[in-house]
Order: C-alpha cells, then sequence, then structure tokens
C-alpha cells in the first residue's frame, strides 16, 4: 500500500511517517519502481504500536525501546514492565507541577479583585 493508505489505516499521518522513517524509529519503506514507499500490514502495525505509544506520552525514545522489547521474543515482561512504570512516575511528577502551577494561579486569581483599578497580584506575580 501506498502512504496515503498506511496513514489512513495506521492514524498516522503521510508527514509523520516520513519524519519516523527519517529519524529511523520505522524501518525505510520498500520502494516501487516509480519510487514510491510501498508499505506491508507488518508496517503498518509498527505505526499503530507508534501511535499508541505516543498518545501515551511516550516519548521517541521510550518507543523506540519498547519497539525493541516488542520485536524480541526473548525479553521478559518484566523489562517491558519496568519501561511503563519509569513513565508513570514521570506522568506522576507532570501532574504534580501542573497541579502546583494550577493552585498557583488559583490563589492569584482569588486575591485579584478583577475590577478597574490598575493594581493585579496576577501582573505583580508575573513581574518578579
Amino acid at each position: 500500500m501506498h502512504i496515503g493508505e498506511a496513514a489512513m489505516e495506521s492514524g498516522v499521518t503521510a508527514k509523520m511517517i516520513r519524519h519516523y522513517e527519517s529519524i529511523g524509529l520505522i524501518g525505510a519503506a520498500q520502494r516501487t519502481d516509480g519510487g514510491y514507499r510501498s508499505y506491508e500490514t507488518e508496517d503498518v502495525n509498527v505505526l499503530r504500536f507508534v501511535k499508541r505509544g505516543r498518545t501515551l506520552g511516550f516519548s521517541i525514545e521510550k518507543i523506540r525501546a519498547l519497539l525493541a522489547l516488542w520485536r524480541d521474543r526473548d525479553r521478559s515482561s518484566g523489562e517491558v514492565k519496568q519501561v511503563a512504570l519509569a513513565h508513570v512516575a514521570e506522568l506522576e511528577a507532570k501532574i504534580a507541577e501542573l497541579q502546583g502551577m494550577r493552585d498557583s494561579l488559583q490563589h492569584l486569581v482569588r486575591h485579584c479583585r478583577g475590577d478597574s483599578r490598575p493594581t493585579c497580584p496576577i501582573l505583580d506575580d508575573l513581574a518578579g
């Protein structure tokens, strides 16, 4: 199938397929005599794997590692679980950081009168 079909089947845009190929995340596509990229079902399965990994917030490098584990039938599930648990810890840290940002901003908003006066604790805080 051509890149447009692979994109539709996998849910990954043609632009991203070319990008993933250029950074070596996925293998180089076979080429037709006319120079067009040609994809097989296995290529689409890999693209779906990558898309799902990105949806779950894994970095490109983590997806690269997960792809290697996926392809390695001799690996233990414990190796995969370690990668996933590390990612969960990263997500929890990001969530805590975002909650802290929200709490700080809510505090500033509560203390801003929102009236016609020029004084504003939000702007004061941003100005340091």
